[in-house]
């Protein structure tokens, strides 16, 4: 059998809506989240290594190319979303080692589920890899695969918009009309999605007024308009509270967005990358020109809704 190589995309994504509620009994908070997927593409790629010796799975090695900011951490281990994918689809089959290649283009620990897309493009690049050699993985495997991974990984695989509950992981498809164009801005750094949860708990402690949103009826509404206008004016994220204080600066970055043009902006996800909905793709342009000119933040364009993970 003549096996070539393997691989897939998966795009980033905008929580609309944030809802985030008490801690459950499992450490995971219950959360009410809209997503929508943004062109933003994470490229997962899986070459045959016949000759290579693994020790644990069929990975061996790995290596990110990063077209935004590059972390201080080393990404390309055994720990890594899709270095853990492939081993997870690949379990139990006799086929030949491979090494994962990534291609990414979100920044790391921004919100926007940037290790998620990667594992969800491994996940098919995986199976696609495995149907190579004669394997077939159920639709069900899959899924559950993913959720293992994280509670972000099922939306990157189905992509569109969907209402995540649960963790996040419980999607419902939703009903939206028009396109949505979006200026991203990183202020350069990095926060740990737990830390920014635990900051919110201790802030809820202290502070009555923070309570959970968890009603999406509103943004349901404002989707099927199709009018950036009124999905700005009920946008949502119960977590942008804490990620301001852990990280101060992005109270202004979102104030400059907005004084640029943009709809509305608030963080994405944990932060602490901010996304600014336009009017239209010549002002969001606009937004990243003008935030990024002194160098201290790096933007970029996007629209959404977009696809969900894909063979290439």
């Amino acid at each position: 059998m003549n096996v070539t190589l393997s691989a897939a995309r998966a795009n980033g994504k905008v929580n609309l809506h944030l809802g985030v509620g008490e801690v459950r009994g499992d450490g995971y908070h219950e959360l009410s989240t809209v997503f929508m997927a943004v062109d933003r593409t994470e490229t997962v790629t899986l070459i045959p290594e016949p000759d290579a010796q693994v020790t644990s799975g069929v990975v061996a090695g790995m290596n990110t190319t990063c077209h935004v900011r590059v972390p201080d951490e080393d990404l390309d281990t055994p720990k890594n979303l899709a270095w853990r994918a492939v081993n997870a689809i690949c379990d139990g089959a006799h086929v030949p080692p491979v090494r994962i290649e990534v291609d990414k283009t979100i920044p790391v620990a921004g919100g926007m589920a940037g290790g998620s897309a990667d594992a969800a493009a491994a996940i098919k690049a995986a199976v696609g890899y495995m149907s190579q050699h004669g394997f077939e993985v159920p639709a069900e495997r899959v899924q559950e695969i993913a959720a293992e991974l994280g509670a972000d990984v099922p939306f990157a695989l189905m992509g569109g918009i969907a209402l995540g509950t649960d963790r996040g992981d419980a999607l419902v498809p939703m009903m939206g009309r028009g396109q949505y164009w979006f200026a991203f801005l990183n202020p350069r750094v990095g926060l740990s999605t737990g830390a920014v949860f635990e900051k919110l708990d201790e802030m809820r402690f202290n502070d009555v007024s923070l309570v959970p949103h968890m009603d999406t009826t509103l943004l349901s509404r404002a989707l099927l308009s199709g009018d950036p206008v009124q999905v700005g004016a009920v946008m949502h994220n119960d977590l942008q509270a804490a990620a301001v204080a852990l990280h101060p600066r992005l109270k202004a970055l979102i104030r400059d967005a907005e004084m640029a043009g943009a709809i509305r902006a608030m963080v994405s996800g944990s932060g602490p990358t901010v996304a600014a909905l336009c009017p239209d793709r010549e002002t969001a342009q606009t937004v990243v020109e003008e935030i990024t000119r002194s160098g201290a933040v790096e933007g970029f364009v996007t629209h959404g809704p977009a696809a969900g993970a894909m063979l290439l």
